[in-house]
């Protein structure tokens, strides 16, 4: 068990300094570097985190989403919040800076970063240049300089599909959006409209007639897609579609009760997210549940690893779903 006899001699400081420190004395008087080389020492010994009572590390939070997608998602609300605890209990200090502040906004000493959303090149040049340890979610183009953590949703692509052809469906579409990718200025296709393309392609199932796919993440353009292009089915309706998030599916469903098209008996329905409002919609959405406290604790440890033993290998991690089923969509028994 490491004392704080051990960290005083490897650190080359006094006991009643290191004590002092580690136990959040806010009249001690010490410099930047003789307070992280402590810390350090500390962490790199063993000791445990939770008994040291002052801020360990600042972390900025990247945040390049526009206002209009956090207030249309729930999932990144609850990120963030769920961020900022497992931040609290490792000892962190986190904060937030928008895309219009710009990375010449972050503060110099942070020991790491969180980056949500689609970075330019040159942004992540500037990140791998200025910073050590960071985490990128979701979206991350360079994967050889930060670690990277985000829900298999290609994974639960495939499975959705699985889940339709164990009822016998064949006529399978899809609704989904893209997204601009600061990185090559571009606008790209989804990972989960990739996967699904390449998927059913392979089981020769692939009815471009029944995939819907432009646009933003939003309520507004889930039903805009079905009202504009429901003609392309006429008669002829899909059995089973996937949707890429809750919140496209909750405008899909708007779309289709207007048309009077039924849901489930006409078309089941499988999402992803399992947005709080994903029960409360007529019909409730079957939906992949992406546990965002999940996401942000293990984002926070893959930080801690990062700066207690200095990693030079990054890391990918993928996180499964569960299927929550309701009325949109129930699997063969």
């Amino acid at each position: 068990m490491t004392t704080i006899k051990d960290i005083a001699y490897h650190s080359g400081y006094s006991s009643a300094t290191v004590s002092r420190l580690l136990k959040g004395d806010e009249n001690l008087s010490i410099t930047e570097e003789t307070r992280q080389k402590i810390i350090h020492t500390a962490l790199t010994l063993g000791y445990d985190r939770s008994k040291i009572k002052t801020t360990l590390e600042k972390i900025a939070v990247l945040s390049w989403l526009s206002d209009e997608e956090e207030l249309q998602d729930v999932y990144f609300r609850n990120l963030k919040i769920n961020l900022e605890k497992y931040a609290k209990l490792n000892n962190m200090e986190i904060f937030t800076i928008k895309q219009d502040k710009g990375l010449d906004s972050i503060p110099k000493n942070i020991s790491g970063f969180i980056a949500l959303g689609s970075f330019s090149e040159k942004e992540i040049q500037k990140l791998k240049n200025s910073y050590t340890n960071g985490v990128f979610l979701e979206i991350n183009p360079e994967p050889d300089y930060f670690d990277t953590v985000k829900p298999d949703t290609d994974r639960m692509t495939v499975k959705a599909i699985d889940y339709f052809r164990e009822k016998g469906y064949q006529k399978i579409g899809f609704i989904g959006g893209n997204y601009y990718n600061h990185f090559n200025d571009t606008i790209d296709m989804d990972s989960r409209e990739v996967t699904f393309r390449h998927y059913l392609s392979t089981l020769g199932l692939l009815n471009e007639k029944y995939i819907l796919s432009e646009g933003r993440f939003s309520v507004e353009q889930g039903y805009n897609l079905v009202k504009n292009n429901i003609s392309k089915w006429k008669d002829d309706l899909p059995e089973a579609i996937f949707i890429a998030s809750d919140t496209i599916a909750i405008g899909c469903l708007q779309a289709f009760n207007e048309l009077q098209i039924n849901i489930p008996d006409n078309i089941e329905i499988i999402s992803i997210n399992d947005n709080d409002i994903s029960k409360f919609v007529s019909p409730p959405l079957t939906t992949f549940r992406i546990e965002a406290e999940e996401i942000a604790k293990t984002t926070i440890d893959m930080l801690v690893d990062q700066i207690v033993y200095n990693r030079k290998t990054t890391k990918t991690v993928l996180l499964n779903s569960e299927l929550i089923i309701r009325k949109s969509f129930v699997p063969k028994k």
